[in-house]
């Protein structure tokens, strides 16, 4: 027997960033809404994870994750924590809400730790204990993306995935100044969250291949799956799945079409039920693998870095929106140091409750 499930809570909070993150064609972010999601057990255990909801990308909000919680609280509660195969089918008894599904299910994987004894970095820290972090560099003016560059760069990150897509021109205006900047010590990719067109996407990744860049996320719409597969079949650079694999079987779909070299795997939406089997699959396929960041806190941060210390991730990790963030939850920092984030070194950072307390939103 293993303690039941007692109760499952949703604390919405509010974080500040610094400046704005925009991305796509119209989307942006300045503040941090998110809900933490804890999952409380008889035995006085209780698990906690982030939920991150994005309105433009899931069509989720802070309201329908609570409003989710609550729904699959009544079928949780009573339930084993060591029953994780009726957890997962009571998880997955509602279909989208996938960062609150996959808070939910990160949550019940530390809850079920800390009822054992353990914490997530007792079950879940792989071999590569030491990740490449990759910072996400929203679109702005030029000098205002060139300034955030210089931060997070002195703080110790090496690689910047660069958001394209709004003005070609701009685009590569900036990838010529960064590269001019920081030559080969800063590794440069591109987000083009789905804004190109099927015509101008051969030049637009020639001419990005060109100016140095790595590979590139998204070029097309999600939608036009055969001209995603052609584009790729063109070998212009290496094309990153991240909206097109939302799920497992979003996968499964993608490796029939032949659409993508690398797969993002976003623990913010798909927990770790299915990050490690979509990783497994995707070694399987011969695909490389980073893990994303859903503009996640401290907390989302430490998950998604145990996931990225699984072998089998071999490309950069967007582990840094930390520093986008002009206060945090946790009870001290995520720091990194010569492009290197020390995932072993973060065990023992867990939420501050007087943070928690100043920052949620429901006591308002």
């Amino acid at each position: 027997m293993s303690a039941r499930i007692v109760r499952v809570e949703g604390i919405p909070y509010r974080l500040p960033l610094r400046g704005t993150l925009a991305w796509g064609r119209g989307s942006s972010l300045n503040v941090a809404e998110h809900v933490l999601v804890r999952v409380h057990l008889e035995d006085g255990s209780v698990g906690q994870a982030e939920a991150p909801p994005r309105p433009t990308i899931y069509g989720e909000t802070v309201g329908s994750v609570l409003a989710i919680l609550a729904h699959l609280s009544p079928l949780l509660c009573g339930l084993e924590i060591g029953n994780a195969a009726r957890l997962v089918e009571v998880r997955n008894s509602v279909a989208n809400n996938h960062t609150a599904r996959g808070a939910l299910d990160m949550a019940l994987h530390d809850a079920r730790a800390r009822s054992q004894g353990q914490t997530l970095f007792d079950r879940l820290l792989g071999p590569q204990t030491r990740v490449r972090p990759s910072f996400i560099l929203g679109i702005a003016p030029l000098p205002t993306m060139l300034e955030e560059a210089r931060r997070v760069v002195e703080a110790g990150v090496r690689v910047l995935k660069v958001k394209v897509g709004r003005d070609h021109g701009h685009d590569l205006r900036l990838i010529a100044d960064l590269q001019a900047e920081y030559g080969s010590a800063v590794q440069l990719y591109a987000d083009s969250n789905e804004t190109l067109t099927p015509e101008a996407a051969p030049a637009a990744l020639a001419a990005m291949r060109d100016a140095g860049l790595s590979y590139v996320e998204e070029p097309l719409p999600v939608r036009l799956l055969r001209e995603r597969a052609e584009l790729r079949r063109l070998k212009l650079l290496p094309i990153i799945g991240d909206d097109s694999c939302f799920a497992p079987a979003d996968l499964e779909r993608e490796l029939a079409f032949g659409t993508l070299d690398i797969l993002n795997i976003k623990t913010a939406r798909n927990g770790f039920t299915d990050s490690l089997q979509m990783l497994a699959r995707a070694r399987e396929a011969g695909l490389g693998v980073m893990i994303g960041s859903q503009a996640s806190s401290g907390l989302g941060t430490l998950h998604a870095a145990l996931i990225a210390t699984q072998a089998g991730v071999s490309e950069p990790s967007e582990l840094s929106f930390v520093l986008k963030l002009q206060d945090d939850l946790l009870n001290g920092p995520v720091t990194f140091q010569g492009g290197w984030l020390d995932v072993a070194a973060l065990r023992g950072l867990e939420i501050d409750e007087d943070r928690l307390n100043h920052f949620r939103t429901d006591t308002l």
